[in-house]
């Protein structure tokens, strides 16, 4: 029987379990995919929790952790059109990724360029995805400077590149341990921590014309801080529940989640503008050793568990 990573009720760590399933079944316009890799991502370890997103409900159990793959479709449901079995896709899961199989609907799946592998393509779906949403839903001017939260994990790198692409200066707040990262990215590095207001008002002393928060709770507070309080509007965040950022005047980044939006940032990885940073891999039975890289905060740039006997996985890159 096929393996996934699962778990089994919701809570910690101690829920998880690398376990036998069966082989998904493709419905009416889904594709069942051979996953070659699949992205590790906050959203992740927080589902196990019980979190759903607005409008979702928590996952039935036993659940399937993942939310981003990469991989080679097997088998086409009925009404399907635009793929073939054998084709490399790479898009959002039906239910769960960290597996042999996993379910993807077409309308959130697109043809993986042969010039990206399975392991950048696997970290688009969710946090490049997010990052694009994000940058596109803000619409600043060339030259504009954006403030960016938790910049040195999957979605803050990919917002920095994205933003620069677009010829934004771009803040980026991160620890001191990731001052050379969020650098070589073309930020100017701030310190997290306390009194980081302060500190991004040095650093960028012309003012802040938006902040792109990946963090939440008191970060975002202090961050809603750099723009006048009467016009917020350029207030987003993907760290914080919808609510919590209109208390601040910001809202929630609104996810297009489609196809176009896939193809539109392999294309910028495909041009150079945009690097995955894949930084960690692991096979997938030692997915619970990847999810532990992102959930205890720390984690630079991408973390992917790779399926299948190939890859070096493991080590930092």
């Amino acid at each position: 029987m096929p393996k996934a990573y699962v778990f089994t009720r919701f809570g910690g760590p101690e829920t998880e379990a690398l376990a036998d399933v069966d082989r998904p079944s493709p419905g009416p316009g889904q594709l069942l995919v051979a996953v070659r890799a699949a992205g590790v991502n906050p959203v992740d370890w927080k589902q196990r929790t019980g979190y759903a997103r607005a409008g979702e409900v928590a996952r039935e159990l036993p659940a399937v952790f993942g939310n981003e793959v990469a991989g080679v479709v097997a088998e086409l449901g009925e009404d399907v059109t635009g793929f073939a079995v054998g084709d490399e896709v790479f898009g959002n899961p039906v239910a769960g990724g960290y597996a042999e199989y996993a379910l993807l609907p077409v309308t959130v799946t697109a043809h993986k360029p042969a010039t990206l592998s399975f392991t950048d393509a696997a970290t688009l779906p969710v946090a490049a995805a997010t990052a694009y949403d994000g940058v596109a839903q803000l619409a600043l001017p060339e030259g504009a400077t954006l403030v960016v939260t938790g910049a040195g994990g999957g979605v803050g790198a990919a917002v920095l590149q994205i933003a620069r692409a677009r010829g934004l200066r771009v803040v980026g707040v991160a620890s001191d341990g990731k001052k050379d990262f969020v650098e070589s990215l073309g930020a100017v590095h701030v310190p997290s921590g306390p009194d980081l207001a302060a500190r991004v008002r040095a650093a960028a002393p012309d003012g802040v014309d938006a902040v792109y928060d990946l963090v939440g709770g008191e970060v975002l507070a202090e961050a809603a801080t750099l723009l006048p309080e009467a016009d917020r509007t350029k207030l987003i965040t993907a760290g914080a529940y919808a609510d919590v950022a209109k208390r601040f005047g910001g809202a929630r980044v609104a996810r297009a989640r489609n196809a176009a939006v896939l193809e539109a940032v392999a294309d910028l990885v495909v041009r150079g503008d945009l690097t995955p940073y894949v930084t960690r891999t692991f096979p997938l039975d030692r997915a619970g050793e990847a999810l532990r890289t992102v959930e205890d905060g720390h984690a630079r740039g991408k973390t992917v568990i790779v399926v299948g006997p190939t890859a070096e996985t493991g080590a930092d890159a």
